[in-house]
């Protein structure tokens, strides 16, 4: 069984899941994923746009449909009764899983751990007493979780392997309309419609304020998977903002700047080597309620992982379209402080370490699949 509920965990789950047929033979698998799980034969009980969903009140709002869903999973465990069980991110649903399972003794692969050095570090306890192995993504994760002896393995981040340039920007920029000599910006708003209902005005407003000042600057969006490219850009009606569905790395790859929705899309860009803003807003009572128990100092996962800004954020209050503006004419401008960024994005990709994570992560789902069915 595979459970994910966001786009980045489905492409992690469909990487992982082609790479573990070829080391068990007949494998069978199942679960809640998205498009590209699907495409890798996985049947699905559930699709990731059902679960997309992002803040305190909006999951309260979107329960019934949450439950249904977690009622109908646990329904089929009992019915497929699964071998083992991978478990990917979207940590308030698939640590409930993860009780469910254990329970049945199904063993429980958690990959991409809940972010429990950022916040709800009570979590720690039943991730010990329900996961039979967490496979970390970031290497300070490891000592974290050896140190409350909980079984674990770093294998990498997923998307050093998957996230991919687009071969020729000049052929990809003019298939798009747009003119190469001139700068290009990237706009990415977010995988989930919350998000983009949070953050979509006020980047539509950035833009035209950066069009006051810079008429030459040309717009990318960038469209998730899940969402409708024709529904987004009616938030941006009137405005010169060209939409690529489903093309996410190749439109920041070929952007001079990107101005990215906080989440998995801060490391994809990084991975472009693109200069970035990061941005982000949910409901004001969603932040007032969740911000007291964030313990990092930063948002940004580029920062974390830098262990210091190197990219500005502008979270919630400080998410004007002002402020995007100016940072993004200063990105634009300042040619000191563009190559400084770089510099700082290729730290962060050392610190990610080199490719293989999928294949690693196979290495180990594979070991306890093979372990669950001798048992």
């Amino acid at each position: 069984m595979i459970s994910c509920g966001e786009p980045s965990g489905d492409l992690y789950a469909a990487d992982l899941l082609a790479r573990l047929r070829p080391r068990i033979a007949g494998l069978d698998a199942w679960g809640i994923g998205g498009d590209r799980l699907a495409g890798q034969g996985a049947e699905l009980v559930a699709h990731i746009r059902d679960l997309a969903v992002v803040g305190i009140l909006e999951v309260i709002r979107h329960l019934p449909e949450i439950h249904r869903i977690y009622r109908r999973t646990v329904a089929e465990i009992d019915r497929h009764r699964p071998d083992a069980a991978v478990l990917i991110d979207y940590p308030d649903f698939n640590l409930r899983l993860a009780r469910e399972l254990s329970g049945r003794g199904v063993p429980v692969i958690y990959y991409v751990s809940p972010q429990v050095w950022a916040w709800k570090r009570g979590r720690i306890d039943t991730i010990r007493k329900t996961v039979s192995r967490m496979l970390v993504i970031f290497p300070f994760e490891e000592s974290l979780y050896r140190a409350e002896r909980v079984p674990v393995a770093y294998v990498g981040h997923p998307l050093v392997d998957l996230v991919r340039p687009a071969p020729d920007r000049d052929e990809f920029l003019r298939l798009h309309g747009l003119d190469p000599r001139r700068p290009v910006v990237a706009l990415l708003p977010g995988s989930r419609r919350q998000e983009i209902a949070n953050n979509l005005p006020v980047l539509a407003d950035a833009v035209r304020r950066l069009r006051a000042e810079r008429p030459d600057i040309q717009f990318l969006l960038a469209v998730a998977p899940l969402l409708d490219a024709k529904a987004l850009l009616r938030g941006l009606v009137g405005l010169p903002v060209q939409a690529v569905h489903d093309e996410t790395h190749a439109a920041v790859s070929v952007s001079d700047l990107a101005l990215v929705a906080s989440g998995t899309a801060t490391v994809e860009t990084a991975l472009l080597g693109t200069p970035m803003v990061v941005v982000y807003r949910v409901s004001p009572l969603s932040y007032a309620l969740g911000r007291p128990f964030v313990r990092v100092p930063h948002y940004a996962m580029v920062n974390i992982i830098a262990e210091r800004e190197v990219v500005p954020e502008l979270i919630q209050g400080a998410f004007t379209a002002t402020r995007v503006a100016a940072e993004a004419l200063s990105l634009l401008t300042d040619g000191e402080r563009r190559a400084r960024m770089k510099a700082d994005l290729a730290e962060v990709c050392r610190r990610l370490g080199g490719g293989g994570a999928s294949e690693r992560a196979a290495v180990q789902v594979a070991e306890v699949l093979r372990a669950a069915r001798r048992a």
